[in-house]
């Protein structure tokens, strides 16, 4: 299953950290339902799915990553299967955490690995009003669906937050209405 110099051993035991990355058997698709999932390993690689739900980030948004930073190599196996190590995971966690929370651009994160040769510290400030303003605006160039991973604004004013959740109530009713219509 693996080849020498791709970073995986070439056979694991079922005692030893890693054991448990990939199917032991060939035929072993692991989608069986009624089997419960083994728990991966904390050193095990994980698959872009699993990342993707790990994170909560799509996975085109993942492989779009991986092409604006070259920090983030996943090791591709046949078929063009991404694995992604431990490391990986960390990193993709660390630039999340400053596109969606902290407001950078994906230039600002960019030149924060180059000054910190390639790494990420723990105690980078929030992102300067400026650079706040340049985020918003390359959002709306990504998409819709990197926008929805973004923590909406709180809602001051009392008055307009229960408008909203009368809204939010009515469109629930509605889709409730039209889904017992399909059944």
């Amino acid at each position: 299953m693996s080849g020498a110099g791709d970073g995986l051993p070439d056979e694991l035991g079922p005692d030893e950290p890693g054991a448990d990355e990939f199917p032991l058997n060939a035929g072993d698709s692991g989608t069986d339902e009624s089997r419960p999932r083994a728990k991966k390993a904390p050193n095990a690689f994980r698959t872009i799915s699993e990342v993707a739900d790990e994170l909560h980030i799509p996975q085109h948004v993942l492989r779009f990553w991986e092409t604006k930073f070259p920090q983030i190599k996943p090791l591709k196996r046949g078929g063009g299967r991404r694995y992604y190590r431990p490391d990986d995971i960390l990193l993709l966690r660390r630039i999340s955490d400053l596109l969606y929370i902290q407001g950078y651009t994906i230039k600002g994160v960019q030149r924060l690995l180059r000054e910190g040769g390639g790494q990420l510290s723990d105690n980078i400030p929030p992102a300067t009003a400026a650079e706040r303003a340049a985020a918003e605006v390359e959002q709306a160039d990504v998409g819709p669906s990197t926008l929805e991973l973004r923590s909406p604004a709180p809602i001051a004013d009392p008055d307009e937050a229960g408008r909203l959740r009368a809204l939010l109530r009515h469109s629930l009713d509605e889709l409730v209405a039209l889904r017992a219509m399909l059944d």
